[in-house]
């Protein structure tokens, strides 16, 4: 899996990336069925984050969450990004 992480409009801190870094881990156990991942955040008022996934069949996931505080806006990403990975490995297992 190959991770992307990118600031839009401002800079992320290095204590930023490496909370990232952190709880990207969380989906480690699709490492084999995540071709790559690409997280943007962007800053106005709140935290956006904008992440794209790619399986390897193919399928693209989106997942957007928003909020005032950063690790919020993180985890909120973090959970659903984490269900929809969760649907698309079970579509897959249910295929074979």
């Amino acid at each position: 899996m190959t991770k992307s992480i990118s600031a839009v409009g401002f800079e992320l801190e290095d204590k930023q990336t490496e909370l990232i870094e952190k709880k990207v881990e969380r989906v480690k156990y699709a490492d084999d069925l995540i071709v790559d991942l690409i997280v943007r955040v962007k800053h106005d008022k709140a935290y956006i984050f904008d992440t794209t996934v790619n399986f390897r069949w193919g399928a693209q996931a989106h997942v957007s969450a928003e909020d005032f505080d950063f690790s919020a806006a993180l985890n909120k990403m973090m959970d659903t990004l984490d269900v929809k990975i969760k649907k698309e490995k079970d579509k897959v297992q249910e295929k074979k």
